[in-house]
């Protein structure tokens, strides 16, 4: 845009038209706009700052030039590799300019890595950042479970790798498995598989949801680009901060991403993860017999060792009657001397006796008893007063006790259990009413099932039994093999002497000429398909 119509120094001097600095910037803005509309632009990201508002302010740079760059919210959440300060990247968007600051930039509206180097580069950079922070180190990981109640798996509900890991459970050792549907490439993978690993720890053990005891983490093979989700450092943390161990099982065997060193096991493939989760209960069976019976044979030959040892000990013991024959030689000498001993004893307490009968005379008895006759009244004496204060006592308190006794609580009581009994008697007479009924119908729509199931129905709309000695018949020649037929019709049987042979096709021509007044007599008989046989 020429701002100026003459180039001369006198005439810019004199006659150049005169702009506000908005105008100015909004030609320059227009022009830039107008030039640059679509441009796709090479370089290394500089300083890359993220406020909250969720734009990406960044700088693309080479080593003569720098210019500055913006990433809207929207366009950002979009993006399946998110800038890093270092990496090389191809931007694509347009040119414009920031008035406020006198600046150009390029509003970015699709960033990419420049090339599988770039995409190296950057994982190299992630893991040696979180192999700094220690989450590669051996120490933290947490060991699998010999064999978990419920495993949660992380994978899309679509592919193939959730019935390969399923099929594989199945055979070895069926457990419950509780599915996190995500997307397993693009720019919802990253985001999907952190939340979902972050809400397999957040569920409460014994809730309404269970809390799986085992994360396994699956994809299937793919290229770098595909498994790149995988390789986002939110994915890494959250399986690193999970409480639950997790086996990552992303891609095939020569397939690595950073959520396989962050990982408590890593899996070459999605089925050799469930082979890791549970072992093969088949052998679990196997070794439990062969446990059993080694178990079993060594009882065996401990109760034989023991059974030998107690045998052995018997051997050692003496005899029974060796061991009486002491204590029964001193209770001979024992009954010998109870006799003479008893005598002593008689004796003795004879002495005993006459000695405390000396001192006992008539007076001092007669002392005595008197003292405690006299003791013995005193002590009445004060018991009668006593107990007639005891019994006022008891008077009074009786009285107070009484006072608080009512029949009305009792018969309150009496009325309410009454009531309660009434209605419970109702109910039952009622439920047993109804019991009644409901069998009832039952009953009856049996009876009319039945009904409606039985010949005798179809005898009804005019059809009928034919019988040849206690059998039914059904076809012609069975009905002509035999002598007699008896035909049960709705209202009862008939028998018929001789059986109906079967008539040709050239008899029932031979017949209809000389016989036509009676083939209309018989023609009036209702045909087979109105139900009757004849």
């Amino acid at each position: 845009m020429n701002l100026f119509d003459d180039d001369s120094p006198e005439t810019n001097a004199g006659n150049a038209p005169e702009f506000s600095v908005s105008e100015l910037s909004g030609a320059v803005k227009r022009t830039i706009e107008g030039e640059f509309g679509h441009v796709r632009v090479r370089g290394e990201v500089g300083r890359v700052s993220r406020p909250r508002s969720g734009h990406i302010y960044l700088d693309l740079k080479d080593d003569k030039a720098v210019i500055a760059g913006i990433m809207w919210k929207g366009v950002a959440s979009r993006q399946q590799t998110q800038p890093e300060e270092g990496m090389e990247v191809i931007a694509t968007g347009r040119l414009t300019t920031f008035p406020g600051q006198s600046k150009y930039q390029i509003v970015i509206e699709e960033i990419r890595p420049a090339g599988m180097g770039a995409l190296m580069a950057m994982l190299e950079k992630r893991k040696a950042q979180l192999q700094s922070e220690g989450l590669f180190d051996p120490a933290r990981k947490k060991k699998l479970p010999y064999l978990p109640e419920i495993i949660g798996v992380v994978t899309s509900p679509s592919g193939a790798v959730i019935r390969d890991i399923l099929h594989r459970l199945r055979d070895r050792f069926p457990r419950k498995v509780l599915i996190w549907p995500v997307a397993v490439q693009g720019a919802k993978c990253a985001p999907e598989v952190a939340r979902a690993i972050e809400g397999f720890n957040r569920l409460t053990p014994g809730g309404a949801m269970p809390r799986p005891d085992l994360i396994i983490v699956a994809r299937g093979g793919g290229s770098v680009e595909d498994l790149w989700g995988f390789n986002e450092e939110s994915v890494a943390r959250a399986a690193a901060a999970s409480d639950i161990p997790l086996i990552s099982a992303v891609g095939h065997e020569t397939d690595t991403t950073l959520i396989d060193f962050v990982s408590d096991m890593r899996a070459p493939t999605p089925t050799a993860a469930a082979e890791l989760a549970v072992p093969v209960r088949m052998e679990l069976l196997a070794g439990l017999r062969d446990f059993g019976a080694r178990m079993t044979g060594v009882m065996g030959q401990r109760l034989e060792m023991r059974g030998q040892r107690l045998r052995d000990l018997g051997r050692a013991l003496p005899r029974p009657e060796i061991l009486l024959d002491g204590p029964r030689q001193r209770f001979d000498v024992a009954g010998d001397r109870l006799p003479r001993a008893l005598q002593q004893l008689v004796d003795q307490r004879r002495l005993q006796l006459s000695k405390n009968a000396g001192a006992l005379r008539p007076s001092v008895l007669a002392r005595a008893m008197t003292t405690e006759q006299t003791r013995l009244e005193d002590r009445a004496k004060r018991l009668q007063p006593a107990l007639a204060r005891l019994t006022e006592v008891k008077k009074e308190a009786l009285a107070r006790r009484v006072d608080r006794l009512s029949p009305r609580p009792i018969t309150r009581e009496i009325t309410v259990q009454k009531d309660r009994l009434a209605v419970l008697s109702r109910r039952m007479t009622e439920a047993h009413l109804g019991r009644i009924s409901e069998l009832k119908t039952k009953l009856d729509a049996t009876d009319r099932l039945r009904e409606t199931l039985g010949y005798r129905a179809t005898l009804e709309r005019g059809y009928a039994v034919v019988r040849a000695d206690g059998q039914v018949v059904t076809t012609q020649a069975a009905a002509g093999k035999s002598a007699s037929l008896e035909i049960e019709f709705a209202d009862g049987r008939m028998q018929i002497g001789e059986a109906a042979h079967p008539i040709t096709a050239q008899a029932r021509q031979s017949e209809s000429k000389p016989a036509a007044k009676p083939a209309k007599k018989t023609a009036k008989t209702p045909p087979p398909e109105q139900g009757s046989l004849f």
